[in-house]
């Protein structure tokens, strides 16, 4: 935990905007945190650029390395595959619930997010700002239509112990992933809007553990060109 201090909001900023790097790929898995570097970017002492670290480091997005100091952590393919298995699970059963929920409106927004994904797959221009956010927004639909915070909060909090870049830095990398990707989320909408709380289920759950998969293997193989020396 971050001591109490009157540099404790501050510290936190500090820590939310070094996440929303990592999350959005500006800092790659891998890539060493200057402690002197933040702080002269951000306009500050050592102190709380430390104290932001080790909350970063508690929330598994970090770790400290011998003779390099903080670093990006690259997550264990191992985590990343219990972690979608869980993930599945929860967006599983939100996409249960938001089967008899869901709005057209809401729908029409899956319909819209999909195509984005869709175009750029024809584009061959998956991995990009547009890609990841569209992919994101999909799921979050769904979570909204769910109409649970408490769920939608743990998802919440399996995501953000992954840079969001990753998923689509892997779909870039795989047309064939990229089109079964665009495929899922079709079976997704399409059981949705039946209003088939089976199928949306089912549906949701091999989709989340498909693409577990597939980002398994895509930090399995960076994991072994990532320099931890």
């Amino acid at each position: 935990m971050t001591p109490q201090t009157d540099e404790g909001p501050l510290v936190d900023d500090i820590a939310a905007r070094i996440r929303a790097r990592i999350m959005n790929g500006e800092l790659a898995i891998g890539k060493p945190l200057r402690q002197a570097a933040l702080a002269a970017e951000f306009g500050v002492s050592r102190t709380p650029v430390r104290e932001a670290l080790r909350q970063l480091q508690n929330g598994g997005l970090i770790e400290m390395q011998p003779h390099r100091g903080a670093v990006v952590r690259v997550p264990a393919p191992w985590e990343v595959r219990q972690a979608y298995e869980v993930r599945a699970e929860l967006e599983g059963l939100a996409a249960r619930r938001a089967a008899t929920r869901i709005t057209e409106r809401q729908l029409a927004e899956l319909r819209e997010h999909n195509a984005v994904l869709h175009e750029a797959a024809e584009r061959e221009a998956g991995g990009s700002p547009a890609t990841t956010a569209a992919n994101d927004c999909f799921h979050t639909v769904v979570c909204v239509a769910a109409d649970n915070p408490w769920l939608s909060r743990m998802i919440d909090r399996i995501n953000e112990s992954f840079p969001r870049n990753v998923s689509s830095l892997a779909l870039a990398g795989d047309e064939r992933h990229r089109q079964e990707n665009i495929r899922q989320h079709e079976a997704i909408i399409e059981a949705l809007t039946a209003r088939d709380p089976d199928r949306a289920d089912d549906a949701m759950r091999d989709h989340v553990i498909s693409s577990g998969e597939h980002l398994t293997a895509w930090y399995e193989r960076r994991s072994q060109t990532v320099f931890h020396g």
